[in-house]
C-alpha cells in the first residue's frame, strides 16, 4: 500500500511517462542545480512568509495571492529584460514585442492591492 509522498511520486512519474516530459533529478545537497526555484523560494520567504502571521487558511491564501500577483504583474524582473512575467507572457501570446500589444487580464479582488512601491 502507498501513502503520502510515495503515492504522489508515483502519480507524477506516471504523468511524466504519459506526456513524454523529461525528468531531471536534483542531486541531494545541490540546490544550486535549480537556482531559479531557490531564488524564488528565498524571495517568498523573506518578503512574505517571514513578515506575516496567518490566522486562518483563507487569510494565508489572500496574503499569498496578493504577493503572487505583485510578483507576477508589478515587479520588473532583470532576467526578463525589465518586464514583468505577465507582460512577457502576454508578448509571447500576442507574438509581438510592442508594449502596446499587451493583452489585458481580468482583475480579481486580491489583485487590487499593490504591494511593491
Amino acid at each position: 500500500m502507498c501513502y503520502g509522498t510515495e503515492l504522489t511520486s508515483r502519480a507524477i512519474l506516471e504523468w511524466q511517462n504519459e506526456t513524454g516530459i523529461a525528468w531531471h533529478y536534483i542531486a541531494p545537497g545541490k540546490p544550486q542545480q535549480n537556482g531559479f526555484v531557490e531564488s524564488f523560494n528565498g524571495k517568498l520567504r523573506d518578503e512574505c512568509l517571514n513578515e506575516e502571521v496567518f490566522d486562518s487558511l483563507s487569510h494565508a491564501r489572500k496574503v499569498l495571492g496578493r504577493w503572487r500577483h505583485d510578483y507576477n504583474h508589478h515587479r520588473p524582473h532583470s532576467s526578463l529584460g525589465g518586464l514583468t512575467p505577465a507582460a512577457r507572457r502576454s508578448l509571447e501570446l500576442v507574438g509581438g514585442s510592442t508594449p502596446g500589444a499587451l493583452a489585458r487580464h481580468q482583475t480579481l479582488d486580491y489583485e487590487r492591492v499593490r504591494l511593491s512601491k
